[in-house]
């Protein structure tokens, strides 16, 4: 093995998990004694420092691994370098958003546990192989539980860490039995491999329950319905930064190796999901969850008074649409209409986070009341929320509407020319839960420029990074709405000729 040649391909990892070191290092060595603000400091633009040179590394090294290459283990493509790209800017912002909070000491292992989990998604977006998908999920997840947690006056995120892992650990161990069976079924532990020997016109029961046992795992990384419960208490409890990044990178993350492994890995295994045409495969079951996500998310939120948990059922939504793309994922533009529609999700709830964190510092609560009066107090957060909010929403021409457009318009032709109303039932269901979906995003937006201003609301003050991360991120939403080609169009041309 050339093992010049292998550092080149993970050169970016490698320099993510040098300034995690980096970053205990300085914690424990010059930063002692120092204030806990300072720290931070130290500690975010390290982060930043390591998410550019990875980036830098990311541009300037291979775009390509030979086709083979040890076995499927590391596959890097263009795609997945737009990915990671995506990933490496997301956890910058959380970083710099990181400053605006004060949840704990430790500023070191923080920001070292933020970078362990960016290195477990490109990882997770970087291998064909069952095994290191499995053990890269875990070196994710096992940081996002302890950045969970991080809060350690707030019972609420101990509370919340505990049911994140316990859900976690459920899901894991059903992961691992159905790769286990995708495995024994196949004797490989390539996706392409296993397709080749499992796929076919006749589905082998095991092979249904591994199936099953997959989707179930990778359900709850998406929270997707009924694999949402830990949701609701982790986006709540956690503090605010860690809560961004559960709800934006590991998606990301999440949903690239879904829709991989469904279309890679059980490739003749698609069944339908068609109305009253449904037949066994992944389709059927990704449809329904898909459809009680949109369902039960939308309605759940509507009667949340608290604005990280309408975020955490906003989710569960946003899960639902993307499953709709994952339905369409065997043609390249569907496959780019999901990455296009979580990427975008991802950076618009990053932003609406970083306001949250601002807002909950200032009062003490992320309640509907502590955002009254917000466009009088910090106009700046409170016209960057309303893009957000609006985003998500789906309304034009932000970067929401025309990723929904996308998702929704490759449903529509998810079974082909010849059934190209097969999920129609199923978009139909998800542009009227999207309508809902406004109503409670306007009871917050009423609050900010509508509600009084409380006389003893504190006055806001957001931070010079936490301003420029907003500000950024708002004016991507804006961009990518009007002119969507600037990332779709490099989407295409990386799945054309199709390689994940």
């Amino acid at each position: 093995m050339n093992y010049t040649e292998l550092l080149s391909f993970i050169a970016p990892e490698t320099l993510l998990v040098l300034a995690a070191f980096g970053a205990l290092f300085i914690d424990l060595t010059t930063g002692q004694g120092e204030p806990c603000e300072t720290r931070m400091r130290w500690g975010a633009w390290l982060v930043v420092l390591g998410c550019l040179a990875a980036g830098a590394a990311l541009w300037l090294g291979p775009r390509v691994t030979p086709a083979g290459y040890l076995g499927g283990m590391l596959v890097i493509t263009p795609l997945s370098q737009i990915v990671k790209g995506v990933m490496l800017l997301l956890t910058l912002c959380t970083a710099l958003i990181s400053l605006e909070t004060k949840f704990t000491e430790h500023a070191g292992e923080y920001f070292a546990l933020l970078l362990l989990a960016t290195v477990g998604m490109m990882f997770l977006v970087s291998t064909d192989n069952i095994l290191l998908i499995f053990v890269s999920l875990e070196l994710l997840s096992l940081c996002l539980y302890v950045i969970t947690a991080f809060n350690k006056r707030s019972l609420q995120s101990a509370e919340a860490a505990l049911k994140y892992f316990l859900f976690g650990g459920m899901s894991a161990a059903f992961m691992l039995f159905g790769l286990s069976l995708l495995y024994g079924l196949s004797g490989e532990l390539n996706l392409g491999r296993i397709a080749a020997k499992v796929g076919g016109t006749k589905l082998d029961p095991l092979l249904l329950v591994a199936l099953l046992m997959i989707v179930t795992g990778f359900g709850f990384k998406v929270a997707a319905v009924p694999f949402h419960l830990w949701a609701p208490d982790a986006y709540q409890g956690a503090p605010t930064p860690s809560a961004a990044f559960i709800a934006s990178g590991s998606k990301v993350a999440s949903f690239f190796i879904l829709a991989k492994v469904m279309v890679i890995g059980f490739a003749g295994a698609e069944g339908s999901g068609a109305w009253r045409q449904f037949a066994q495969g992944w389709m059927p079951v990704v449809a329904v969850l898909a459809a009680l996500s949109v369902v039960l998310g939308n309605l759940a939120a509507i009667a949340q008074s608290s604005v990280k948990r309408l975020l955490a059922y906003s989710a569960v939504a946003h899960a639902g649409y993307a499953l709709i793309g994952v339905l369409a994922s065997q043609k390249s533009d569907a496959f780019a209409s999901v990455i296009f529609y979580v990427a975008t999700y991802a950076l618009t709830t990053v932003g609406a986070f970083a306001v949250v964190a601002v807002v909950q510092e200032k009062t003490g609560t992320d309640r509907f009341e502590a955002f009254a009066g917000l466009s009088r107090r910090s106009p700046v957060l409170a016209i960057c929320l309303m893009i957000f909010l609006l985003s998500l929403a789906g309304i034009p021409p932000l970067a929401g509407f025309f990723g929904k457009f996308y998702l929704f318009k490759a449903g529509l032709f998810a079974s082909g020319a010849t059934q190209s109303l097969g999920l129609l039932w199923l978009v139909i269901l998800a542009i009227a839960m999207s309508a809902v979906s406004l109503y409670y995003y306007l009871q917050v937006l009423k609050q900010v420029f509508v509600a009084p201003l409380p006389p003893d609301r504190p006055d806001v003050a957001e931070s010079l990074g936490t301003r420029f991360v907003v500000l950024a991120l708002a004016a991507a939403v804006l961009v990518l709405g009007c002119a969507p080609a600037l990332l779709l169009d490099p989407l295409l041309a990386a799945l054309s000729p199709i390689r994940f």
